[in-house]
Order: structure tokens, then C-alpha cells, then sequence
């Protein structure tokens, strides 16, 4: 083993795990604080000091990084059910295996100067002032494309309060840019959430209204509600809205839509 620099290692592995980490939150539609996903890539950067031990066989390797990747993930999302954590730890698992296994053909392929791979641990030697630079870069870059795709592209998480009936519940949900179902008779918005969420409400003696839709992967009919109160994130929704109830449509953890058009006239 060369020379390995216990602050560069930790330091490098910290970055990795948050980029993998923002892009299972991304694939799963996880609604988390920023300082979680940056404490579980503290976790992981501390992992990461598995390479100074000695190699494992194979085999306890992959059952060691697969406990990384658990405490990674609690420390990052939670824990909640048995199956959403079991599939989060599922899916950052592949995207680190996927990610070294890329690390293990450009080691082999090119032998770049100052990397290396010791128990599934990919260590960079790389002067902090360059970490630094490279960090204000990913930095702006991201800040730039989020500036020019802002309302175009990509789907966001948000928090939805909502009454109907003198019953009132909240739930999470995602900000889909092409959801554009309203109620047909008042032109009113429409929040889309699966059953399964809204054991909160009760709809006995509410008026139901059938809205159409063709923007979920199909076409069909939701039961609508019109509600009594909205908040998004804690800002009151002024304008009238209903919601739209449907039964095993959504996929991804978050079971309700919320159309950014709504979000955009707040």
C-alpha cells in the first residue's frame, strides 16, 4: 500500500458518498434535509477508513459495504418502513457498486496518477486547493443549471397540509412540471394522492366530483374533493383546489402530485 493521507481519503469519500447520495434521493423522490444527506456523507467519508484494514475475502467484502451503506442511509434518510429502507439501501448500494466498478476500469485502463483502490475504497491523492476549486466549480455549475432549468425540467419535493371535511392530515409529495389535471367544471388545480395516505380524511357527506386524467402514465378517473384549506410548505394556496384521490397509479416512494402551475401562481 502507498502513502495514504487519512484527511484527503476521508475528505475525498465524503463528496463521492453526497453525489451518490443526492442521486438516490433524485431516483426515489426522498424528501430529506440538505444537513442529513451531508451528515450520511460524513458517515460514509468515516467508512471509508475500511481501506487502511486488511483485505477481505470476498464475500464479507460485499456484506461489509452493504452495512456501510445501511448506516449511510440511516444517517442520511432515516429509517421509516422495513421496505423503503431495505430499497434505498438497494439502490445506493448499486450506485456505489456501479461507481467503483467504472473507478476499477479507469484504474486498470489508464493507471491515472495518485489514485487508488483498497477494499471497495476509491482514494484520490488530490491537494486540498484543488478539492477546494473543484468543489466551488460542481458548486456554481449546479447552481447555473438549476437557474436555467427552473419550471422546464425536473421534478422537486414538497410538503402538502391540507383540510377537507374538518379533518386535516400532510403528506409529502413531488412537483411534476407535467401534471396539469384540473377540475373540469371550475378549472380549479387538482393534487393527486394515492388512498393509502389520506387515512386522515374522511370524505362522508363531501361532495364528490369525477376529473378525468391522461397525464399519469394513462388514462383514467380520480375521485375529486374539493378542499377546505391548502398549504404548500406552509404558505397558504389561496385559490380554490381539489384533490384527486386514486388508488395504486403513483410509483416512486412519494404517493401524491402536486402541478408545479400550482406552485408557480402562490
Amino acid at each position: 500500500m502507498k502513502t495514504v493521507y487519512i484527511d484527503v481519503l476521508i475528505t475525498v469519500n465524503i463528496f463521492i458518498d453526497f453525489i451518490l447520495l443526492l442521486c438516490t434521493q433524485k431516483l426515489l423522490n426522498i424528501r430529506a434535509r440538505m444537513l442529513r444527506v451531508i451528515l450520511g456523507s460524513v458517515a460514509g467519508g468515516l467508512c471509508s477508513l475500511a481501506a487502511l484494514f486488511p483485505s477481505l475475502p470476498f464475500g464479507l467484502n460485499i456484506m461489509s459495504d452493504l452495512l456501510f451503506a445501511a448506516v449511510i442511509i440511516l444517517t442520511a434518510f432515516g429509517f421509516g418502513r422495513a421496505k423503503l429502507f431495505i430499497r434505498r439501501v438497494a439502490v445506493f448500494f448499486a450506485l456505489s457498486f456501479s461507481f467503483c466498478g467504472l473507478m476499477l476500469f479507469i484504474y486498470h485502463a489508464f493507471h491515472p496518477a495518485g489514485m487508488e483502490i483498497y477494499n471497495d475504497t476509491v482514494y484520490f491523492n488530490i491537494s486540498p486547493l484543488l478539492l477546494i476549486i473543484l468543489t466551488l466549480v460542481s458548486y456554481y455549475a449546479t447552481k447555473l443549471y438549476r437557474r436555467l432549468t427552473k419550471g422546464s425540467c425536473g421534478q422537486h419535493a414538497c410538503r402538502i397540509e391540507l383540510a377537507i371535511n374538518h379533518c386535516s392530515t400532510s403528506f409529502p409529495a413531488v412537483i411534476d412540471t407535467g401534471c396539469k389535471v384540473k377540475e373540469p367544471f371550475s378549472g380549479d388545480y387538482v393534487i393527486i394522492a394515492e388512498e393509502t395516505i389520506l387515512h386522515d380524511l374522511r370524505f362522508q357527506n363531501v361532495t364528490m366530483r369525477i376529473i378525468p386524467f391522461e397525464s399519469l402514465g394513462g388514462e383514467g378517473i380520480l375521485r375529486g374533493y374539493k378542499a377546505d384549506e391548502v398549504k404548500i410548505d406552509g404558505k397558504e394556496v389561496e385559490q380554490g383546489v381539489y384533490l384527486g384521490v386514486c388508488d395504486n397509479v403513483l410509483k416512486g416512494e412519494l404517493k401524491a402530485l402536486v402541478p408545479y402551475a400550482l406552485i408557480e401562481r402562490m
